[in-house]
Formats: structure tokens, C-alpha cells, sequence
């Protein structure tokens, strides 16, 4: 890294009198927050030590004293928390911001999703703002990170959201669908330099030109998802003006667009021309830039893409509905992948027919497991929904090493009494995973791509 480069970037971004205090403090270790799933618990977890303090633009975040193990946490694991930057939450107050009264299904888009942190916090605001009545797509292109995504959302267990894979000029194919999109583009990572060690290996003045042209990319193939009048927010975890700014201002120059940031005041936000930007040193977290922006209407045709079909009818065994139904505390929808049953609401089965129709997609709805000889063999998705029914399974509270060993994949036994059949396993009174309890011992049904690695 160029350090008179970066430096001469943050003085133009902030002041030199900021410039200089935030550089102090990128030489210090790097803050750690976490936000609560309000449909799980709104009570701290005891298991993460350390002194609390609330992040001022979100109730349900935490900063933490110090950065606890949350791999050996089997509260993180069953999507009590999601561990996030504080700065970052700040989009998720932004986005509040902006919701006004739905007028049937909101639909929005999270088009650079990975691993999930904007996409659990819009989950909860929407849940809280709309009920069922919301569509969540989370989106996610580099293939490698889609899974880490699809297992975040499992385990925040918001049924309203679905994964997908898919390049942003994919979305072109659903015109003016899209009440709002966030877009937190790629960047050049400044915003990270406490975090990453290779963002600041790789920083460099010709990187944050590409960089600058990616992001305008995004932005202009995406474009026609958004319906007229929709809202665009935009954000970036770095500092520089040509990522954050300079590129809002070409949006609404060359796309067609108003700048709609709301006031959204807090200590150490900085307001800039067209957004705001957090950087360390002036607020607790690392470095965030959010920005809004309002399509301005005119495009007729682009309303037609925001009409709904009816949802495709697909093959499911005899019984499952009437099953599924009784475990769900909201109305679902079942359909059958390759097997597995799946449960979406009612409310929005014909928007998901339409995301499934036209971009890849990784998961939709509660993969809830496969019918063998009439009885349901629950998957951990199922067990893991907040909106699954208290009691819908025999549940039984174990103590942090069986909740650790069970999270490990190893075999595990339970008191003598408890019933034979499927057990969701509860730590704290949070259902954390699913045993086939056999008496003497139980089939660990937790899936192997999200076992604890290391030893427990």
C-alpha cells in the first residue's frame, strides 16, 4: 500500500484533522459486535463474555469488551446472534429508514449478500415491519461463498428469504420487480484494514479505479430490477470519495435517478454530500459508507416485470401438507426438491415462483426433510426455523458438551426415558440440532458441511 496515496484519499474523504485520527486508530485491534435475532431471544447470551455496550443505531446490536470463541458458542451455531460489525449495522438503520406501508408483498433485493450480515438484519426489520408479507432474495455470485450464505440464513431461520446465484444482469430479466435493492458492492476495502491484512496488501490507487468501474457495472445491470419510485441503497466498506460519493453522483446522472438519503444523526456518523461514512477512531466499528437513491419513474414497460404469476404446482407425497401444516406457525405452501419437502408462506409463494423461474437459486423456503414410510425425517433447517411450533417435536435440554459434541458430529447417547424417534436438542432452551434417538445411542443428523472443525 502507497501509504501518501492512501493518506492523501482519507484527508480528502474526511478533513486532515479526522485523516489523522482515523489513521491512529487503524493501528489498533479491530472492534467486535454482534446483533441479536429478535424471533429467537432479545437477552445477551451469557456465553459471550465481555462488557456490553449498544451500538446507537441498532437496539438489537452489542459491542463487545472482547472477542470471545463463538465457534465453541452453541448459541451462534442455532442463530441466536450473528456476529457483525457495529459500522455495518448502520446500513440496517438506513434501510429502516426507508420502509414505509407496504403495499402488498415488499420485495427487495441483497445482491452481494455474502456471508450474510445486511441480509439477517433486513430479515428482522422486515419480519417486524410486514409480518409474512415480505420477499427477501439474498443474493450471492461467487459460487464458493453461496453456501456460507444458505447455511447463515438456515440458522436465522426466516422462512421469507431465499438464496440465489446469479450475476446482477440476471435481475434484468424481472423488470421493475424490486421495491428496494441493497447493493453493498464489492470494494476496495479500507474500511477493513483492521480486519484483513491482505485488503491492505492489495490496496492501491489503480485498484480503487477497478474497483470504481465494477461498482458502476453492478449498479447499471441491476438497474432495471428496481421498479420506478423503488429505492437503491448503496454501500461500501471503504473511504475514498471515486467508491462512495463520485459513484452515487454517476448513478443519478447516468441512470436516472434522485438522491433520497435519509437524516439519520447519530455520534461520529459523518453526513457526506450525497450518504453517510463511519470510519474507526470517530465511531466504535471499522469503516462503512451508505448512500440511498430513488429511481425516477417514466419507464412504463419496466412495471411489467412486478406482476406475479401463480406459483408452479409440483408433485409432493400424499400427506405432507397436512403434516407440514401442523408444524408451522405460519400457513406454508409444500413443495417437493428432489425429495426433500419444502415450506414457503402462502403469502408469497407466487413471488417465489418467479425468483425460481429466473435466477438460480440455492434454497427457498424450510427445507424440512423426507417422508420415509409415512413419517418425517426432519432436517436441521426445520429445526432451526424461529417460526416452527413449540413442542411440534419431543425437545430435550442438554448441557454445553453434548451441544458441542452433537455440533462436532460425534455420537452422542441421552438419559434413559427419553422417547425413541426424533429429538430436537434444545441448550438454554434454543433448539440447536436433531437426533434420531435410538436408545442406546442416536444418528447425529447434523449435516457435515457445518460440523465444528476444530477440537471441542
Amino acid at each position: 500500500m502507497k501509504e501518501d496515496t492512501f493518506t492523501g484519499m482519507l484527508r480528502d474523504a474526511f478533513g486532515s484533522n479526522r485523516a489523522e485520527i482515523i489513521l491512529e486508530a487503524l493501528k489498533e485491534e479491530a472492534s467486535t459486535a454482534i446483533r441479536l435475532n429478535p424471533f429467537k431471544t432479545e437477552t445477551e447470551p451469557e456465553t459471550v463474555k465481555g462488557t456490553f455496550g449498544n451500538v446507537p443505531w441498532c437496539r438489537l446490536g452489542r459491542i463487545l469488551s472482547e472477542r470471545p470463541s463463538f465457534t465453541l458458542d452453541p448459541a451462534f451455531h442455532s442463530g441466536v446472534y450473528y456476529v457483525q460489525d457495529s459500522s455495518s449495522m448502520f446500513v440496517g438503520q438506513v434501510f429502516r429508514e426507508m420502509l414505509g406501508k407496504p403495499e402488498g408483498v415488499l420485495k427487495v433485493l441483497d445482491l452481494c449478500a455474502a456471508p450474510g450480515g445486511k441480509t439477517t438484519d433486513m430479515a428482522s426489520s422486515l419480519r417486524e415491519h410486514c409480518g409474512n408479507g415480505f420477499l427477501l432474495v439474498s443474493n450471492e455470485v461467487m459460487s464458493n461463498r453461496c453456501g456460507i450464505l444458505a447455511d447463515n440464513v438456515a440458522r436465522w431461520g426466516d422462512p421469507n428469504v431465499i438464496v440465489t446465484s446469479a450475476d446482477p444482469s440476471a435481475f434484468a430479466k424481472l423488470p421493475g420487480f424490486f421495491d428496494i435493492i441493497l447493493t453493498d458492492v464489492p470494494c476496495s476495502g479500507e474500511g477493513m484494514f483492521r480486519k484483513d491484512e491482505e485488503a491492505v496488501r492489495q490496496w492501491s490507487g489503480e485498484n480503487v479505479e477497478l474497483c470504481c468501474a465494477r461498482q458502476k457495472r453492478i449498479l447499471a445491470d441491476v438497474w432495471p430490477a428496481l421498479k420506478d419510485g423503488g429505492l437503491l441503497v448503496y454501500s461500501t466498506c471503504t473511504f475514498n470519495t471515486k467508491e462512495n460519493d463520485g459513484n452515487v453522483e454517476w448513478a443519478s446522472e447516468t441512470l436516472g435517478a434522485e438522491i433520497a438519503t435519509p437524516e439519520c444523526g447519530f455520534p461520529g456518523v459523518l453526513r457526506t454530500g450525497c450518504g453517510y461514512s463511519l470510519a474507526p477512531g470517530l465511531v466504535p466499528g471499522e469503516g462503512q459508507y451508505c448512500a440511498v437513491l430513488r429511481k425516477i419513474g417514466g419507464n412504463a414497460a419496466g412495471q411489467r416485470g412486478s406482476r406475479t404469476s401463480r406459483p408452479e404446482k409440483s408433485g409432493k407425497p400424499d400427506g405432507a401438507e397436512k403434516l407440514l401444516k401442523s408444524l408451522f406457525t405460519f400457513d406454508p405452501v409444500v413443495s417437493d426438491r428432489n425429495g426433500t419437502l419444502i415450506a414457503s408462506p402462502a403469502e408469497i409463494a407466487a413471488e417465489i415462483a418467479v425468483i425460481t423461474r429466473t435466477v438460480r437459486t440455492i434454497s427457498s423456503g424450510v427445507k424440512c426433510g423426507c417422508l420415509k414410510n409415512g413419517k418425517l425425517v426432519p432436517d436441521e433447517d426445520l429445526i432451526l426455523n424461529a417460526f416452527l411450533r413449540e413442542n411440534a417435536f419431543e425437545e430435550v435440554e442438554t448441557d454445553r458438551q453434548t451441544a458441542l459434541s452433537y455440533l462436532h458430529r460425534d455420537g452422542i447417547v441421552l438419559d434413559a426415558g427419553i422417547p425413541k424417534g426424533y429429538v430436537a436438542l434444545t441448550w438454554r432452551g434454543i433448539r440447536y440440532g436433531v437426533v434420531n434417538n435410538l436408545g442406546n445411542r442416536c444418528n447425529n443428523l447434523h449435516p457435515m458441511n457445518r460440523r465444528i472443525l476444530r477440537s471441542i
